[in-house]
């Protein structure tokens, strides 16, 4: 019972939007809804032991304490992390004492792959004879990190991350309790969803520290990310002459001027710069701005930083110089860097999105049973060694970041591109 001063101390608001009804859990449908296993037993009013799986703030922890309530079975949670089997014992006494009033126990066990080999063993005997009805969370794969003889003993339910769809209800739930609207443009709404990748506890803290926000007008997606991840500047503005002259430097090589690269290259070692920033920065133009036009020009940088460390100044300062010259004329081709900042952007917005089922291996028999692996094409045995199976996570479909540019060695990719996208349409996987 809660005292006095307890109902009145502050809540977090994921524990104040915590679900009272497992109609409320969002997001695990496939679990709770009545065609769903969770569904189903609850429905026929029986409890099997069960281990939930999924990653944090999914709502395994809710989804057990709802269970106990719906099918009229006391609530035991203990923390894997503190623990131990003495603890268990305690657990146990309590739920056999409480078998012989007709009375059932859930015991729930948080981050139950954190128990020890001994630890996962005391709770058999309890689970087999039905002293207990077990509940077990863990953010990973039983397979591996419980033991055999107790996952033989459960089923196991795996939860989803939350969709967008998801997090945006908890979001709406939130703004509803609170009577406020979130300080954040449609861009930025979405954006914190991505920031959440899937968890929903995270979600509604990072929600609760926006709303307290004093914002005069909405937040966009800079903002948002300067408020919740407080990003320090990048460079030293105190040294801003140091930062001018490396800029030249890599303004001129992209513009295929290779007079004005050396004239600020000279004017770098002039000043007294060290020639293993300078080369560091040049290797950072050959995958920048030259890219897979011109693939040698990594291999021509890198030579240079090595040369200078074998020979050291001023002759290695030569080898910085033929390295600039090399890559300030070269073809420019920016494709693979801008491809790679799309794939960051996307893989941050997408979240922890599980890869299809056919290109993961099953190393233990529940994999197995799961279809992890099943339908995949071995590209060495298909014609032309390509199979053309899609290896994106099945709720994206295939995207497109690199398109390479009519320029040195990326016009030749571009063909083996074309040839394999239209082998690819042949077998229905193109570009969304």
């Amino acid at each position: 019972m809660n005292t006095l001063f307890e109902s009145q101390a502050p809540r977090p608001l994921a524990d104040r939007l915590r679900p009272a009804r497992l109609e409320e859990v969002v997001g695990q449908d496939h679990l709770l809804g009545a065609a769903g296993p969770i569904g189903r037993m609850v429905a026929q009013g029986r409890m099997a032991s069960m281990l939930l799986w999924g990653p944090p703030g999914a709502g395994k922890t809710t989804i057990a304490r709802l269970l106990a309530e719906k099918t009229d079975l006391v609530f035991e949670p203990v923390s894997a992390v503190f623990a131990g089997v003495a603890d268990l014992r305690k657990v146990f006494e309590r739920a056999q004492a409480r078998r012989k009033d007709g009375l059932g126990t859930l015991l729930f066990v948080d981050e139950i792959h954190r128990f020890n080999k001994a630890q996962q063993d005391a709770l058999l005997p309890f689970v087999e004879d039905g002293t207990v009805v077990l509940v077990g969370a863990t953010t990973e794969n039983p397979s591996f990190e419980v033991n055999a003889a107790l996952t033989s003993r459960c089923q196991v339910m795996v939860l989803n991350r939350l969709s967008d769809e998801a997090l945006d209800e908890l979001l709406q739930r939130a703004e509803a309790l609170l009577q406020r609207k979130l300080p954040l443009d449609d861009d930025a709404r979405g954006a914190l969803a991505g920031m959440a990748d899937g968890d929903g506890r995270f979600l509604l803290n990072i929600t609760e520290e926006l709303l307290l926000l004093e914002a005069s007008e909405p937040l966009n997606r800079e903002q948002l990310a300067e408020v919740v991840q407080r990003r320090v500047p990048v460079y030293d503005k105190a040294d801003e002459g140091h930062y001018n002259l490396i800029s030249a430097l890599h303004k001129s090589v992209r513009g295929s001027d290779p007079d004005a690269a050396l004239y600020w290259l000279a004017r770098m070692f002039a000043a007294g710069e060290d020639p293993l920033y300078i080369a560091r920065r040049v290797v950072r133009m050959a995958i920048e701005d030259i890219g897979m036009a011109d693939p040698a020009a990594l291999a021509q940088s890198i030579a240079a930083k090595d040369t200078y460390d074998f020979l050291g100044s001023p002759e290695g300062e030569l080898a910085i110089a033929q390295a600039v010259v090399y890559c300030a004329t070269a073809p420019k081709s920016n494709a693979a860097y801008v491809a790679f900042k799309a794939a960051i952007r996307s893989a941050k917005e997408s979240g922890s999105l599980t890869p299809p089922k056919i290109i993961l291996n099953a190393p233990t028999r529940m994999m197995k049973d799961m279809s992890y692996g099943a339908g995949y094409d071995y590209d060495h045995d298909a014609p032309d060694a390509f199979s053309g199976q899609n290896y994106f996570p099945d709720e994206m479909g295939r995207q497109q970041y690199y398109r390479p540019v009519e320029r040195g060695f990326e016009r030749e990719i571009t063909k083996r591109l074309e040839y394999w996208a239209k082998l690819r349409d042949k077998r229905g996987q193109s570009v969304d």
